[in-house]
């Protein structure tokens, strides 16, 4: 068999072997090339609900756009509070208007239905995903945001009340004050004070003899 037969015939294997592994989907995974969703749930009620309350459309824009009300902050929902009925479906649209990766994380729903307590989209660049999720009837306030690093340091951070919620979540931008105050304190000790001295002279004195050179 010569070299162009095998590299027709393994042309022809992969083409049906491709469209298998397109879309790999484990339990309570869905994946392909574009991103990811986790612990979607269309159908199954919490414990505590007897029906779905309402259905709730709701479209979540991540970007570095969307900070630039922020001060300080690099990425962001394009907003950062959404509230619902209890045991409301609720019917998330997730785009990444970026080309980096972004993630939109629920934590703190129960862990029965949705494993670790966590509902998962993540968009590997610019794209779109949909997916579900019905929460309980407890007034509560859910994390929403990217757990990439420094994404949620730095604004990738929002909530999700639910009947108004049990309050507001620290360090939402816009909306809550941080945990901690960006706070920089200066040690002024001797040595710091001779330091900026030093350099105070040195940044007179340099111009002056490069000026002299010249002249």
């Amino acid at each position: 068999m010569n070299l162009q037969k095998i590299i027709l015939i393994a042309t022809i294997l992969l083409g049906f072997i491709k469209p298998v592994f397109a879309t790999m989907q484990h339990e309570h995974m869905l994946m392909d090339e574009k991103g990811m969703i986790m612990n979607a749930n269309t159908d199954k009620l919490p414990r505590d609900c007897e029906k779905i309350s309402e259905n709730v459309d709701i479209t979540i824009r991540a970007g570095q756009k969307h900070a630039l009300k922020f001060n300080g902050k690099m990425f962001a929902f394009d907003n950062q509070e959404w509230d619902v009925k209890p045991c409301a479906k609720i019917n998330i649209t997730f785009i990444n208007d970026d080309q980096i990766r972004h993630q939109l994380m629920i934590h703190g729903l129960p862990g029965y239905l949705y494993p670790e307590g966590m509902f998962h989209l993540e968009l590997y660049g610019a794209g779109e995903l949909r997916a579900s999720l019905i929460v309980p009837s407890l007034k509560k306030t859910y994390l929403v945001h990217c757990e990439l690093p420094q994404h949620m340091e730095k604004g990738m951070k929002a909530q999700l009340k639910v009947a108004g919620g049990d309050g507001d979540l620290p360090s939402i931008p816009g909306i809550s004050a941080g945990i901690k105050a960006d706070d920089y304190p200066v040690d002024w000790s001797q040595a710091t004070v001779a330091i900026v001295v030093l350099c105070m002279l040195a940044g007179i004195a340099v111009p002056l003899v490069a000026l002299k050179r010249w002249s």
